[in-house]
């Protein structure tokens, strides 16, 4: 279990210096560029990309020490849930959100956090899946 515990902390902490590596990306792009509006796009992808992070490691804890067996389909469904709460949310913005070019504006910087988060979780979880030995052994 603390070796679980360990692998959880890293991804968090692999997480939110991702995002904000991203973040500061952002900023300098909307400061240099002088771009409009993408700190509040990129405060929103900030939120749900640490929301979802947060509760797929906490359901990955779970589901590595409980049934390990079925780590492949959990890391299949969470990359599918991913993608529907990901549309999901893209469409609640559009709909609150009367400005297309604003939207535009949205989908760039959601979609850079997005592709950030879904490489590191997949090279997260290969470098997990192929030291899975250590997983069994729990």
């Amino acid at each position: 279990m603390k070796y679980l515990n360990r692998l959880c902390g890293r991804y968090l902490l692999w997480s939110i210096g991702l995002m904000s590596v991203v973040s500061a990306i952002v900023y300098a792009v909307a400061i240099m560029g002088e771009f409009q509006g993408l700190l509040l796009p990129a405060l929103v992808s900030v939120i749900f990309l640490l929301v979802f992070n947060v509760l797929e490691i906490l359901i990955w804890r779970k589901v590595a020490y409980k049934a390990p067996e079925q780590l492949t389909t959990f890391y299949t469904a969470v990359s599918g849930f991913r993608m529907l709460l990901a549309l999901g949310l893209l469409f609640v913005y559009y709909i609150t959100l009367s400005d297309k070019f604003g939207m535009k504006n949205f989908v760039v910087v959601f979609l850079a956090y997005y592709f950030v988060m879904l490489g590191m979780h997949s090279i997260f979880f290969s470098y997990v899946s192929n030291g899975g030995d250590k997983l069994n052994k729990l």
